[in-house]
């Protein structure tokens, strides 16, 4: 068969009224992909609950500072602690609620800190090579870029590092003669 008949058969097939009717329905079922647009809500969902249902109705017409004082409420009603952001994620607080912020800070006892950042602050000449090869290893740098970064103490080492593993490092690099903070 020709390429131009099978052409036509495919234009007469997309004219008949069949296919017209049909369209619409296969585009409620696909599915939505990249659409910024919220989908219909689906008739084989499960039920939610009127009790959820009514809650979440009234936390959408909340306003945003609004939601924030809920927010600081459900975490201290609850006991639930701050997630540690790293520094460039922290908003400062506005004048309003910063009174408020600052005598929460002083019934809440101090919290033990688990993330830290390494410093280098200094080391022993003879162990140098010593230290430059473990910060190669730590960072994964060159063992130029290693040297280089040994000869520029203080230098910040590595960030946001758990208690242990920052514990671990730090005896270790003391152990071979360097001088190193936990901050």
């Amino acid at each position: 068969m020709s390429v131009i008949r099978q052409v036509t058969k495919i234009n007469a097939r997309f004219a008949s009224a069949q296919f017209r009717r049909s369209v619409p329905a296969l585009i409620s079922q696909s599915v939505r992909f990249n659409s910024t647009t919220a989908a219909a809500p689906a008739a084989e969902s499960a039920p939610v609950d009127p009790k959820i249902s009514q809650i979440v109705d009234q936390i959408s017409v909340l306003t945003l500072f609004e939601t924030s004082q809920l927010v600081s409420e459900l975490k201290s009603r609850l006991n639930i602690s701050d997630i540690a952001l790293p520094a460039a994620g922290a908003a400062a607080p506005s004048g309003a609620s910063a009174a408020p912020a600052e005598e929460e800070e002083t019934k809440v006892p101090v919290e033990e800190k688990t993330i830290f950042t390494i410093k280098l602050e200094s080391f022993d000449a003879k162990s140098k090579p010593k230290i430059i090869k473990e910060v190669k290893g730590l960072l994964g740098l060159s063992l130029v870029e290693s040297k280089k970064f040994v000869e520029s103490a203080p230098k910040v080492l590595k960030e946001n590092v758990a208690k242990e593993d920052a514990d671990k490092i730090k005896a270790t690099l003391e152990g071979l003669g360097a001088k190193v903070t936990l901050e």
